[in-house]
């Protein structure tokens, strides 16, 4: 059980050590370099990773915060009279309605909300609305402000760790072709000589 429980560390330290810029005289060259390109870019990871997520989240959250702003300005809450009671919209997400309510320039309007499941006709509810009494998004709410910003900052870091892994992967290939074609040059090499003495 020990083991096992040790199993994936030591698959995990083995990697690294595979890594590990060595003197070893079985490592060839490419795997010097393959090496120390691998930790270039787990560096650059470890640096461009938090930058990334800072920048995309001042981003995400000066966009999404300029955005609540502009709903709650050219936004109006104003409350609207269900003529109808709630039912299940056909695939059972939502229960809708429909409404009449009054626009801020007076004039009437009658449309389908989405209130409350089993609200009865006559239940008065209040909807988001723009100046000319048309149903709008309600602005964002704070916590839904934050959560864009944490969102942003995670899909940045995980477009940079992609990107890196994308690189560290074609620096892969091109070093196993490198050692194939080595294995081959020595194999050619040495090849004759053992079957001689076989």
């Amino acid at each position: 059980m020990g083991w096992q429980a040790r199993s994936p560390a030591m698959r995990v330290i083995r990697l690294l050590r595979g890594y590990w810029p060595g003197r070893s005289p079985l490592r060839r060259r490419c795997d010097r370099a393959e090496a120390a390109i691998v930790g270039a870019l787990l560096v650059v990871l470890a640096v461009a990773g938090p930058v990334a997520a800072i920048v995309a989240g001042h981003w995400a959250h000066d966009s999404s915060a300029q955005a609540r702003r502009a709903q709650l300005t050219t936004g109006y809450h104003v409350p609207a009279i269900l003529l109808t009671s709630a039912i299940w919209e056909p695939a059972g997400f939502f229960a809708w309605a429909r409404a009449r309510w009054t626009a801020p320039d007076g004039t009437r309007h009658t449309g389908d909300v989405f209130p409350a499941a089993g609200s009865p006709a006559g239940t008065t509810i209040q909807v988001w609305v723009d100046a000319s009494g048309r149903l709008a998004d309600p602005p964002l709410k704070p916590a839904q402000v934050e959560g864009q910003t944490v969102l942003a900052g995670v899909l940045a870091v995980m477009c940079v760790a992609v990107l890196l892994w994308s690189a560290g992967l074609a620096v892969h290939l091109a070093a196993n072709r490198r050692r194939m074609a080595a294995w081959d040059d020595e194999w050619r090499a040495t090849g004759p000589k053992w079957s001689r003495h076989g």
